[in-house]
């Protein structure tokens, strides 16, 4: 993706636009939603657009996924969870995420979805929401093993990503901070950038899964 300054005017360095532009912390307390890709799986027949398939997912919590998510993780078992291991989620954010997420958040900032407005500004295009970019570290959390709950994120942006591009967060678990806690280390790029966008850390409780 292009970040050209479109005015002619010299372009400040785009980390560190962004980074003065956003540069602090994100707190916040929510529950992880989850979910996985196995194209091996069978379809879910809920109605949606067949070119955006939901299927099945191989975790219990889950309820679907979509065939262009992909994720990995290095444990499957809540009892061998340990310092080490990771979760990475990658999906492209596109012009209808972007879209729907203005919709359900209220933020309509014009610089992510008017392209004449986004192409006068220091980015030269429209760019994703910083909130649904660092979303994805929600659903890598969610591919734990076990009922992951959130108890707090810190994050610093470094970068913008383009609307349509592949973004990937990865969260690695540094710490085991007992009675379930776990402090992670949690990294977001952009994939068609080859730019690391996100720096943070989060604290999660994992629960045991409800009893079905």
């Amino acid at each position: 993706m292009s970040h050209e300054n479109t005015r002619g005017e010299t372009p400040l360095p785009m980390a560190s636009a962004w980074s003065a532009m956003t540069r602090g912390f994100l707190r916040t307390a929510t529950a992880a939603n989850r979910a996985a890709v196995s194209a091996m799986l069978p379809s879910v027949d809920d109605g949606s657009d067949p070119e955006n398939e939901r299927i099945a997912p191989p975790i219990p919590s889950v309820e679907y996924s979509d065939l262009d998510w992909q994720f990995d993780r290095t444990v499957d078992d809540p009892n061998h969870i340990s310092v080490g291991d990771t979760v990475t989620f990658e999906k492209a954010l596109t012009d209808e995420d972007v879209r729907a997420f203005a919709a359900v958040s209220g933020d309509t900032n014009r610089l992510h979805l008017d392209e004449g407005f986004a192409a006068d500004t220091r980015f030269g295009e429209r760019i994703v929401h910083g909130t649904l970019v660092s979303g994805l570290i929600s659903a890598a959390l969610a591919r734990l093993p076990g009922l992951t709950i959130y108890l707090s994120q810190d994050l610093e942006f470094s970068g913008p990503v383009g609307v349509g591009d592949r973004v990937s967060a990865r969260v690695e678990i540094v710490e085991n901070l007992g009675n379930d806690q776990y402090r992670l280390e949690t990294v977001v790029r952009d994939e068609d950038d080859d730019a690391t966008v996100i720096d943070g850390e989060a604290v999660v409780l994992i629960d045991d899964l409800p009893a079905e």
